[in-house]
């Protein structure tokens, strides 16, 4: 009698996965993302709103930095936490931009933001440690907590409130076992950024729980729209200093999606302690993005505000075309490029075919099926009814996909 015959096979008697992956789920816009690959290699017209990337190009500059850098065979490992150079740009970036100072080793360069984020977690959290997030919130915050052994407390942040924290609310979630407080603004998904004297009231909370780290991601720091003014919570309460991290990157605003450099600044053990961490993951970030990255930092940032006026003009068409379909609702918000509608009037119809829309989920899936638009559910990032937009997209493009939405929506009965 052969093993197999003996035993069985493997894959019948033996699971193979790690326990703390049954606490997790797959991220729902990489799936859907997928979906829509799917369908397009179908032959379908489909119209993909789902990923978060500027569809503008990475600057010719940026991209001859990188090319010179191979010509100069900066091809070899660097530092595990990123090259000098990098870090001295990143150092004058927070000085110039943010009116604060740091050495270099309190920054590190991970393979992204996300990237930065998930080291942050693993190098700080023990089981049971909880950690402040706010909803609407990007769909990895509550995951890399679970995955790192600590307890996601997610506390609503209304759309009558513009999807903002209140003080009050965050005051009650803080216990002796909170380890972090996330702050991302803007926003992905709802956008929703915090004016000067919104972000004080929250950091005059955290001032009084000295045991709460404070992690600020700000990604899309300079995609704000109108007269908004951005500033960091280390930036507005100095006395914070000491216990924040803040995140930030190249993908967003430089166009960098691909490229995958992240970086933050902060207390020098917590970034030492990262570092330890990324030693034994993923090492150094890629030399040659690194160099791409320095010139993003310290070369010409006239482009910026050319792509900002252009999102600027999405966002407002796409807010004034939404709210025009009925069932939906969209809020104007301050930054990034998302949009963050509620679905709520469509609740309960049914599509052509009799499927009734139950959740934000079935309204996004009726809409990617029927109609070929792919969106985002909002229970993805722990709101419903809402669906997130990305508007990073040619007018023509968010004009078609508001063309078929609007005819999906008078479809239902």
């Amino acid at each position: 009698m052969g093993l197999q015959e003996k035993f069985g096979t493997a894959e019948a008697k033996i699971d193979w996965t790690a326990q703390r992956l049954t606490r997790i789920k797959p991220s729902p816009t990489v799936s859907l993302f997928g979906r829509v690959a799917e369908l397009r290699a179908q032959g379908r017209s489909i119209i993909g709103l789902v990923a978060g990337e500027p569809d503008f190009d990475t600057p010719d500059n940026i991209k001859e930095a990188a090319i010179k850098a191979i010509r100069d065979g900066q091809t070899k490992y660097t530092a595990v936490d990123g090259t000098p150079a990098l870090k001295e740009a990143i150092c004058s970036k927070f000085s110039r931009e943010n009116g604060l100072t740091y050495k270099p080793n309190q920054v590190i360069v991970s393979v992204g933001g996300k990237h930065v984020i998930y080291n942050a977690f693993v190098a700080t959290l023990s089981p049971g440690d909880e950690v402040i997030i706010q909803a609407p919130y990007w769909v990895s915050y509550p995951e890399m907590v679970l995955l790192c052994d600590g307890v996601p407390v997610i506390v609503p942040c209304a759309a009558s409130r513009q999807f903002k924290l209140d003080a009050a609310d965050l005051e009650k979630a803080i216990t002796p076992r909170t380890k972090w407080v996330v702050l991302n603004s803007p926003s992905n998904p709802s956008g929703a950024a915090y004016a000067p004297a919104e972000l004080k009231v929250i950091t005059d909370v955290l001032l009084r729980h000295p045991h709460v780290l404070v992690m600020t991601d700000d990604i899309y720091e300079h995609l704000t729209y109108g007269d908004f003014t951005f500033k960091t919570a280390a930036q507005i309460e100095p006395g914070l200093y000491d216990r924040t991290l803040t995140v930030n990157g190249v993908s967003k605003t430089y166009c960098m999606t691909g490229w995958r450099i992240g970086y933050a600044a902060g207390p020098a053990a917590i970034v030492k302690s990262m570092a330890a961490v990324q030693s034994h993951s993923t090492t150094n970030p890629t030399s040659i993005s690194q160099a791409a990255a320095v010139e993003a930092l310290n070369g010409p940032q006239d482009f910026i505000a050319v792509n900002r006026a252009a999102l600027a003009r999405r966002r407002d068409m796409i807010v004034d075309r939404l709210n025009r379909i009925k069932g939906l609702h969209c809020h104007k918000p301050e930054g990034a490029f998302y949009v963050f509608p509620s679905c709520e009037g469509t609740i309960g119809r049914k599509t052509p075919a009799g499927k009734l829309i139950a959740s934000d989920e079935d309204f996004v899936r009726y809409l990617l099926e029927d109609a070929g638009v792919g969106l985002v559910f909002g229970a993805a990032f722990g709101m419903s009814p809402h669906f997130r937009v990305s508007y990073a997209a040619s007018d023509e493009v968010l004009g078609e996909a508001c063309d078929r939405t609007s005819k999906a929506c008078a479809e239902l009965r």
